[in-house]
């Protein structure tokens, strides 16, 4: 006789079912496969993201079943809500989790299109996970900027430029005006740009702005690459005297992110989400960057790009906004999500980077978008000016300072030749 347990996947429907503070919640946007109803594919979202399959098991309990199904809890029009106990994940194993909420559900038969809208971890994952070792606040603290946006940019061409010729774009850069200059994301180390010689020169040249300017200043090294490696390169721009580590969080993966976060570097963290929109550009398919950006908090990076409203990347003004207040750089919840508010304890906020096709033009609306807890990035912006990087720079600072006094930008184009010849360039109001 056999006590395998009959288990469907509508048996993961409990519409009475309320969440628990140990529940994860998730929320999904299901599009079910032709010939499959919603209540069919929610629920097999729901049995493969946690203890189901597509058959009867022998080897199923009741125990098991009773203590750790996850549960659809609601549904409306096309969007589900699941509830997972939390003991079915290992909290400090960010990659196990987005292995069972985020990994085989996309490729079900019964979804024709599957998006994973947002996510509520518990305090399980507060305690195991790390976040910010720095946050908001600290990198005020090591930047000594206390009531206005970061400013920054990135060595333009991206790639090409020798460790000497990428100090001097530095070193422009940051005399001209700006907090901050990265490398771009696909800056390693390549032939023509030692990473460890490119490490030494631009630290250099950030220690001689410093000294110009009586400002504090900062180079962001790309670190990416395999994990030892990665953590090697870590190593030396802390020995060199650097403030900050740059990875691109989504190829490096959540795996080498913990890792590098978790050797304690003393080093800022600055993500970059190269890749990201391979899989959450969709509005039907894939994960919104919302998850993202906090798992990336729960994960402990400082800095992370979210997109800008304006310029030239992809991103939806609201899209741009939830993340801006999930990350805790906004005390305003402007945005409807789907799910209750995530509890933060005392993790450390992060900083939001704008960044793509910025120029001074668009500062003002900048502002307006984000306030003063953000990071404004502007590549060809700067290094597109008609006169040059460090007029680049100064135009981008001038036009901050303008946003933050509340003059317009046409207004402090009056006092700054800089900001003046950007606006006659590109615009702005």
């Amino acid at each position: 006789m056999s006590n395998k347990l009959n288990i469907k996947y509508t048996n993961f429907l409990d519409f009475d079912y309320v969440p628990k503070k140990n529940d994860v919640l998730a929320a999904f946007y299901v599009e079910p496969a032709p010939g499959t109803d919603i209540k069919e594919a929610a629920g097999a979202v729901a049995s493969e993201s946690s203890i189901g399959t597509w058959t009867d098991l022998a080897t199923m309990k009741q125990s098991i079943w009773d203590e750790l199904r996850a549960r659809v809890y609601s549904i409306e029009g096309d969007v589900v809500r699941i509830a997972y106990p939390d003991v079915l994940f290992e909290a400090a194993n960010l990659p196990q989790f987005l292995s069972s909420i985020a990994g085989n559900v996309f490729g079900m038969k019964a979804v024709e299109n599957l998006r994973l809208l947002d996510i509520v971890l518990t305090q399980k994952f507060l305690d195991e996970l790390n976040g910010p070792a720095f946050g908001v606040e600290g990198v005020r603290e090591v930047l000594n900027v206390k009531d206005r946006p970061l400013v920054g940019t990135i060595v333009k061409p991206k790639l090409g430029l020798d460790p000497k010729e990428q100090a001097k774009v530095v070193y422009e850069s940051l005399v001209g005006g700006l907090d901050l200059v990265k490398d771009d994301e696909n800056l390693t180390h390549q032939d023509f740009s030692n990473f460890d010689e490119r490490v030494k020169y631009s630290l250099d040249a950030v220690r001689r702005a410093e000294k110009e300017t009586g400002e504090k200043k900062a180079y962001l090294p790309n670190v990416t690459a395999p994990t030892e490696e990665m953590l090697r390169r870590a190593t030396l721009v802390k020995q060199e005297g650097g403030k900050y580590a740059m990875v691109d969080v989504i190829t490096t993966g959540f795996a080498g992110v913990q890792s590098l976060r978790n050797a304690n570097t003393g080093l800022i963290l600055h993500a970059h989400r190269a890749m990201y929109a391979s899989f959450a550009r969709s509005k039907k398919h894939g994960i919104h960057m919302l998850v993202l950006s906090k798992l990336l908090r729960f994960a402990g990076v400082d800095q992370l790009h979210i997109g800008t409203v304006v310029g030239k990347m992809e991103g939806d003004r609201d899209d741009v906004l939830v993340c801006h207040e999930a990350l805790g750089s906004s005390s305003e919840m402007k945005v409807k999500t789907y799910l209750p508010h995530q509890e933060w304890g005392n993790m450390k906020s992060v900083f939001s980077v704008a960044s793509g096709g910025l120029h001074p033009g668009h500062t003002a609306d900048l502002y307006k978008i984000f306030g003063k807890n953000a990071i404004f990035q502007y590549g060809g912006g700067v290094h597109g000016h008609p006169e040059g990087t460090r007029m680049g720079a100064r135009a981008v600072r001038d036009a901050v300072e303008c946003a933050v006094k509340g003059i317009t930008l046409k207004e402090g184009a009056k006092s700054s030749k800089a900001l003046e010849i950007a606006l006659s360039k590109w615009g702005g109001a």
